[in-house]
């Protein structure tokens, strides 16, 4: 007996791919309508893919997407890496591909949190757009801590205070939240506030972060951050920093180019999780945009800065020139 009598209907392969991709009803609608079983249909769709009846395409530039977020991905051996992107963006707006990184940063956080994980906080403008767009009713009972003392003096909208505040009304966690600001006049000074109670329980948090929510700050090669720009920090600060090979800034703490903290004395002075602290943390999920962080983002990555990175096209872009793949 010859096997083709085995095979289905072309027509009924072809019709049934058709109800199902191009007007959308359901597999059970489907056998009704063509007087089939549920199982069939499925076999049906299956048999569609496996003849290339239909065939799925994703167009470029988006599977450039997925090519960048592997090769990045396999190099620096991270645990995921997310690269924004919209048909509607315009390129040429820095503000604009700030949100769309901050909401594919909340989307990501909202799949990844969990109860009683603690998440640690950095202050940011893309981490501001990340809590903008979070899920005011997708609740859990985790914990948010600042990783760092304020910047109000500098930003008052990206203090890390405010966005940790808001981060956890979101989730409807618990907050943990430095009093003081990020940068004291004396390492005297840190350590007396170390010893005051509302310091010593956030750095007792500090042990227990399981997730730490950060942005990049960017030295080089020009001054971007904030904390360069503004009256953060002195002249002769940020000279010293530059004797250091500077590049970028997480949670306070400045690091050259190969990911090492800059080893002057703002680093005593400073009310903020320590480096080797922020390093140990399991996920560290990197929100930052804009090729201009490409060196700053690098250095990240050659420190072990990052597990997560969740960035741009143009950056990872940049990201991928830089080491030449």
């Amino acid at each position: 007996m010859k096997p083709e009598i085995y095979n289905q209907s072309t027509f009924l392969i072809i019709k049934t791919a058709y109800l199902y991709y191009l007007k959308g009803l359901a597999q059970n609608q489907i056998a009704s309508k063509l007087n089939i079983s549920v199982p069939t249909v499925s076999r049906l769709l299956k048999k569609a893919k496996e003849d290339k009846i239909i065939e799925f395409i994703i167009k470029d530039p988006y599977i450039k997407y997925i090519e960048m977020e592997e090769k990045i991905k396999n190099k620096f051996k991270l645990k995921d890496v997310i690269i924004a992107s919209s048909p509607h963006i315009d390129l040429d707006s820095y503000e604009e591909t700030k949100r769309i990184v901050g909401l594919e940063g909340a989307r990501y956080i909202e799949r990844m949190i969990r109860e009683k994980d603690v998440l640690g906080i950095t202050w940011g403008s893309t981490i501001a757009n990340l809590i903008y767009f979070l899920n005011p009713f997708q609740k859990t009972n985790a914990s948010f801590v600042t990783l760092h003392g304020s910047i109000a003096n500098c930003s008052d909208e990206l203090d890390v205070r405010p966005l940790v505040s808001r981060m956890a009304m979101a989730f409807g966690g618990k907050q943990y939240t430095l009093l003081t600001e990020g940068l004291m006049s004396s390492n005297d000074i840190v350590n007396s506030i170390k010893k005051e109670k509302n310091a010593r329980e956030v750095f007792e948090m500090f042990e227990k972060v399981t997730i730490a929510v950060n942005g990049i700050g960017a030295f080089y090669p020009e001054l971007k951050s904030i904390l360069a720009i503004s009256n953060y920090l002195t002249p002769l600060e940020l000279k010293k920093l530059k004797n250091e090979n500077v590049v970028g800034d997480i949670c306070l703490r400045f690091f050259n180019l190969e990911g090492k903290e800059c080893e002057t004395k703002l680093r005593d002075r400073t009310i903020a999780i320590n480096f080797e602290q922020f390093k140990k943390i399991k996920t560290k999920i990197c929100v930052v945009a804009g090729s201009l962080k490409t060196h700053a983002v690098l250095a990240a990555l050659k420190g072990d800065l990052i597990d997560v990175l969740i960035t741009d096209f143009s950056l990872a872009d940049s990201i991928l020139k830089a080491i030449d793949i």
